[in-house]
């Protein structure tokens, strides 16, 4: 089969395209034929070797840890799951992912894929949907009527958190760049701040509930937007790490996603009952892919990126 593999760490070149043995499944595993994955900023850390303390991957790797697909191969174990099946998954990442024609996967990590969109599509659902449910709904217990800063909100994890927390009777606030404002209010935000004109923390007049930062911002910067958190909010962030308030009871939360087959389903279906738009930017071939990874690292893409198989 065809898969992308980088044997040593380095820059996007190190990718490479090319022939590799097929997986065969464990016994509680199932062998998925790709129908496409997605590119994520993890993906581009762990290729150039600045998470390999937190991701010490196995060389040569397979990056790619969201799957569409359908099942090829149950393992013995395996129950429930049937050749043919259109399956979803957010993979672990320290194993070979999806960025090929076929890839091996724990049965109890998928849920079944939406129906009411294209399966290749739906490559843009498992790390980014999880990210935002479990910061919004696990870590800053968001109800309804609470007022929700998303910093950050022009990705594909800022456009389902701003979605998700509509959905929920939030008041959301949304930061994006001029190419993303456009996105961040079709997904639903109440207010949307260019953070490329306007200072947010001057931008946003009332205290917030939650802040979800997803922004790569500076510490200065970051502390500046958890100050607008009023007395017992929460400051969620991806990086950097936010610092708690204690005087005023404010948490902060480092947001490390991990997959949850019981809450991909939950995603799936608002998917098909029309509650949660995946959005897709581009839809590229799998031999394209070291030009995503070039764009991501020139901080040119925008919007989440789907790979096919070149045999799709």
């Amino acid at each position: 089969m065809k898969a992308v593999r980088f044997h040593a760490y380095g820059d996007p070149g190190v990718l490479r395209y090319e022939d590799v043995e097929q997986p065969v499944p464990a016994a509680d595993e199932v062998r998925i034929r790709v129908a496409a994955t997605s590119f994520n900023p993890v993906d581009a850390g762990i290729r150039g070797g600045f998470l390999r303390q937190a991701f010490p991957v196995a060389l040569p790797h397979v990056p790619g840890i969201d799957v569409a697909g359908t099942i090829d191969a149950p393992g013995a174990n395996v129950t429930g799951r049937r050749v043919g099946d259109p399956v979803i998954g957010f993979l672990p990442i320290l194993a070979d992912g999806a960025a090929a024609e076929y890839v091996v996967a724990p049965a109890n990590i998928l849920a079944d894929a939406p129906r009411s969109i294209p399966l290749a599509d739906v490559a843009a659902l498992p790390e980014a949907g999880l990210t935002a449910w479990q910061s919004l709904f696990e870590h800053a217990r968001l109800r309804r009527g609470q007022r929700l800063l998303v910093n950050g909100a022009g990705g594909a994890v800022g456009g389902y958190a701003v979605q998700l927390a509509k959905r929920a009777g939030a008041h959301v606030i949304a930061t994006a760049s001029p190419r993303s404002i456009d996105r961040a209010r079709k997904a639903g935000a109440d207010e949307v701040v260019d953070y490329t004109t306007t200072d947010v923390a001057d931008a946003v007049s009332q205290p917030v509930d939650v802040v979800l930062n997803l922004a790569p911002v500076g510490r200065p910067e970051l502390s500046a937007i958890a100050r607008l958190v009023c007395t017992g909010g929460v400051v969620l962030s991806t990086v950097p790490a936010a610092m708690p308030d204690k005087t005023r009871g404010v948490r902060a939360v480092a947001v490390f996603v991990r997959s949850d087959a019981e809450q991909l389903a939950g995603l799936v279906a608002m998917v098909d009952a029309g509650e949660l738009h995946v959005d897709v930017a581009e839809r590229l071939s799998l031999p394209e892919l070291p030009a995503v990874h070039v764009r991501a690292d020139a901080g040119a893409l925008s919007g989440k990126v789907v790979l096919l198989p070149a045999a799709a």
